[in-house]
Parts: C-alpha cells; sequence; structure tokens
C-alpha cells in the first residue's frame, strides 16, 4: 500500500512526508518534484512570503544512488522563514480558520493551532505527489491541474493535448487554460487586494493514459473516487469536490448523464483498450473504478480566510467584541492549489495502481501491467 503522512508547522524548521510503500528500481527525478514546488509558490495574488522561500525538496532516506530501495522515502522541505519560537500567540481568532475550534479542542493556544492548520503544510504534499508522478510517469500517464474558474469568472479552455494543455497553463500568470483571460482576472485580483478582501475558485485536474480497473467497487473505502474526493477535501480551504459533471448530473436526465458505449478496433493496444466514450461525463470513474478515459476532478476553493480588512471576532480572554488577528497573507492563492489539487490526487491514482500492479518493484510492476492489458484485450 502507498500511503504517506506529513509532519512540520508553518514557520518550524522543517516539512516533512513520510512515503511508505514506494516500489524499488524508481530513478528519482528531483527537478521534477522542485518544478511543481516552484510552481506552487507562484500565481498571480500571492503573498510576500514566496519572495522568501524557495522550496526544493531533499530525500533523506529510501535511495541508494538516486534510486529508491523499496523503504519508506523520506522527504524534507526546509522553511527559511523559521521564528515559530519567537512568535506571539493570537488573542482574537480569524474566523473561517480553526483558530478557534482548535483552539477549544486542545485547550491551548491559537498559535499552536494555526501552525499546523497553515496551507504551508501543503509543500510536503506536493512533495509527496511528484514522488508519486514518477511511478505513473513510466507508464504513459500524466497529470495537469489548472484554474477553471477564478472570482466568479468562468475561464473557458483551450483545447489541445496534454503537452499543450501545459503550455497554456505555463504562459498563464494564473494556470488556466486561456492566457488571454489573464488580464481580467488580475485586475479582479488587484480589485480584491486594495478592498483588503480575497478570493476563491475552481480547479480542475485532468490524468490521462490510465488503464482500466484502478480502484474497485468490493469495499466502499477503496473506490477511488471515494479516496480522491477525501485527499482533495483534506487540502485546507477546498469545500466541494466533483468527478467528471458532478453536481450537473443531478439536474439533467440520466439520457443527457451517462456515457454511452463504442469500440474501435484500431485502439485495442491503447489503455482504453478500444473501448470508446462520445462523452466523459462519468469523468474516468464507474463503480469506483477507472474506465478508460481521462480522469477529470474539480475542487472548490474558498476565498482565503485572513483578510487585510479584518472581521468581526471576539477576544478569547475577555470575551468581548473586537476585530479579528491579521496574519501575513496571500489576496488569492487559487492558482498555487492547482497545484496542490494535481499532486494529491496524482498520489491516489498512483496509490490504487500500486493497489493493483504490485508496489515492491518498477521491474515487476511493468510485467504485471503488461500481461493485464493483454489480458483484458483478449476480452
Amino acid at each position: 500500500m502507498l500511503r504517506y503522512w506529513t509532519a512540520g508547522e508553518s514557520h518550524g524548521k522543517t516539512l516533512l512526508a513520510l512515503v511508505d510503500g514506494f516500489p524499488a528500481g524508481f530513478e528519482l527525478d528531483l527537478e521534477a518534484i522542485n518544478y511543481d514546488l516552484k510552481m506552487r509558490q507562484g500565481g498571480y495574488g500571492r503573498g510576500g512570503r514566496q519572495k522568501i522561500e524557495t522550496d526544493k525538496v531533499e530525500v533523506l532516506t529510501g535511495i541508494w544512488k538516486n534510486v529508491t530501495m523499496g523503504s519508506p522515502v523520506t522527504l524534507q522541505v526546509i522553511n527559511k522563514d523559521y521564528k515559530l519560537e519567537r512568535m506571539k500567540d493570537l488573542e482574537r481568532p480569524r474566523p473561517g480558520h480553526g483558530d478557534l475550534t482548535g483552539a477549544v479542542k486542545y485547550l491551548g493556544s491559537i498559535r499552536n493551532i494555526l501552525e499546523r492548520a497553515s496551507a504551508r503544510e501543503t509543500a510536503v504534499r506536493v512533495a509527496a505527489g511528484g514522488l508519486a508522478k514518477q511511478i505513473l510517469k513510466p507508464f504513459g500517464i500524466e497529470c495537469i491541474g489548472y484554474v477553471s474558474e477564478l472570482g466568479g469568472i468562468a475561464i473557458e479552455p483551450q483545447e489541445g493535448d496534454i503537452d499543450q494543455l501545459r503550455g497554456y497553463r505555463e504562459s498563464s500568470e494564473v494556470y488556466s487554460l486561456n492566457p488571454a483571460q489573464d488580464a481580467e482576472i488580475c485586475k479582479l485580483i488587484d480589485e480584491a487586494g486594495d478592498n483588503g478582501d480575497t478570493l476563491g475558485g475552481i480547479l480542475e485536474v485532468r490524468i490521462e493514459g490510465l488503464p482500466f480497473g484502478l480502484g474497485t467497487h468490493a469495499q466502499w473505502d477503496r473506490k477511488l473516487d471515494g479516496k480522491i474526493a477525501q485527499a482533495v477535501m483534506a487540502v485546507q480551504a477546498i469545500k466541494g469536490v466533483e468527478i467528471g459533471l458532478g453536481f450537473e448530473a443531478a439536474r439533467r436526465p440520466g439520457s443527457q448523464v451517462h456515457d454511452p458505449i463504442m469500440y474501435d478496433e484500431s485502439k485495442k493496444q491503447t489503455p482504453s483498450l478500444g473501448y470508446e466514450r462520445p462523452t466523459n461525463n462519468a469523468g474516468g470513474l464507474e463503480a469506483g473504478m477507472t474506465n478508460g478515459q481521462p480522469l477529470v476532478v474539480r475542487a472548490a476553493k474558498k476565498p482565503i480566510s485572513t483578510l487585510r480588512k479584518p472581521l468581526e471576532s471576539i477576544n478569547l480572554a475577555s470575551k468581548e467584541k473586537e476585530v479579528a488577528n491579521y496574519e501575513r497573507s496571500d489576496v488569492c492563492a487559487v492558482s498555487a492549489a492547482a497545484i496542490i489539487i494535481e499532486n494529491v490526487v496524482a498520489f491516489e491514482v498512483a496509490a490504487a495502481f500500486c493497489d493493483k500492479f504490485g508496489n515492491d518493484s518498477l521491474t515487476e510492476m511493468q510485467a504485471r501491467y503488461d500481461l493485464f492489458q493483454q489480458l483484458a484485450q483478449q476480452r
């Protein structure tokens, strides 16, 4: 089983991810992981901390001569802005954060809660996802995350293969698939910042090249859509998850929701095994299993809770009405969230891939993958 845990605080010395179950035999591309970390720090509307940190991953365990050994892989991202011990506690909880609920639950300080609850922790989740994507790459599975809506403005994506989509995203200041709309979106972000406000948006992740049968219908907790939904909802500020049509499927009759099944003999050797769909409303998943079509996941990110013009709160000691505390923050981190969601989804897909094809070694996984494709083509 491929899985991971994270440790570390926002202003602590370091962030760690322990990845267990990573197969042996993979030569790691650390620059690919560092690229994802750099992308996570970018996007229009980010705050001052991104100018301080230059996130890079270090691998502390689990490799020999940069090749994975099959033992746990420990990833580290250092915090340059390390000042936890010098920071004061907060007296006035910020609406939308875990300040009040965490302080009450643990009967302690707000500082203890906000340091761990901070989205800074997602840096090592991105690193873990970047590591997991290296399991998928030898099998032709590619991932991309991008912004599809920001501040209530829908962004019409340009079409193309996944390499072309990456080109659009990387030429967009907000990581959308339509750089022509950047000026409109950036203006909206600037206006929100001038007003002491923040903006949210909708992220979309697309994964192509998936084989049939990742995940299973056999137990509720092993369904891949359920695992993906949990991983995405666990990202800070995410308030909703959709797969395929998502909520729109509830508004249509069945004849306009379900994807007809066709067969194209010429595509028998591809991951789809020749089973083609004129639509992909299911988003690549049926009954908790991949169906050979692209996986499409969508997430709703609320605006950042820390406002430069704070909302009403109370002083925890006196219970008197005061405005909430303010901590340095972003105006908009929707672009960064696109990278985070891409990587957490990729990790769950890689974990399901390991469940199906084994996770002892790359060599065995390749043999099992090839055998499955051969057997499935004979159906």
